[in-house]
């Protein structure tokens, strides 16, 4: 199993202040379509194609495997990803939350496992260490936030 863990700040110095709903804004428009905040051509899909009051479905193009991944939405807080169906298995998820002196943290976590692949075999080694590269989900957490940013000038979040 695969655990991966990074939390940036949300508002570090020199850059545009966001505020908590323009945050959440961000996260739920990357919940529902991927393709706004991954580098070009890494997401050539991303549909919802259920919705219900709890949860939405999420199917997607993502690195050229197909995902299908069922979202919960804790709003202001949480994104939860749950991995129905792709190479992987678990679930990630985007936490927002404030620290002890009231800044804005935006925090990944997961649990995950890959499909058909040795527990802690090889595979899921060479995953953990992309999570924890300077690769992994701290980056995706900056691009997010700069992504975000970029969404709020052009008046499109």
């Amino acid at each position: 199993m695969i655990y991966s863990t990074a939390t940036v700040p949300v508002n570090p110095q020199g850059e545009l202040k966001l505020t908590k709903e323009q945050v959440w804004k961000g996260l739920e428009l990357k919940a529902r379509d991927a393709r706004l905040f991954l580098p070009p051509g890494l997401c050539t899909r991303c549909d919802v194609v259920e919705e219900s009051a709890s949860h939405f479905v999420r199917e997607a193009t993502i690195a050229g495997s197909e995902i299908r991944e069922i979202i919960t939405l804790e709003p202001q807080s949480k994104v939860t990803f749950f991995q129905a169906s792709g190479p992987r298995e678990g679930a990630i998820v985007n936490e927002l939350f404030e620290d002890e002196t009231g800044a804005l943290q935006l925090r990944f976590y997961c649990y995950i496992g890959l499909r058909g692949e040795e527990p802690n075999g090889p595979e899921e080694q060479a995953e953990q260490a992309l999570f924890d590269s300077d690769k992994g989900y701290r980056s995706a957490l900056l691009s997010t936030l700069k992504r975000t940013r970029e969404l709020l000038a052009e008046n499109r979040l």
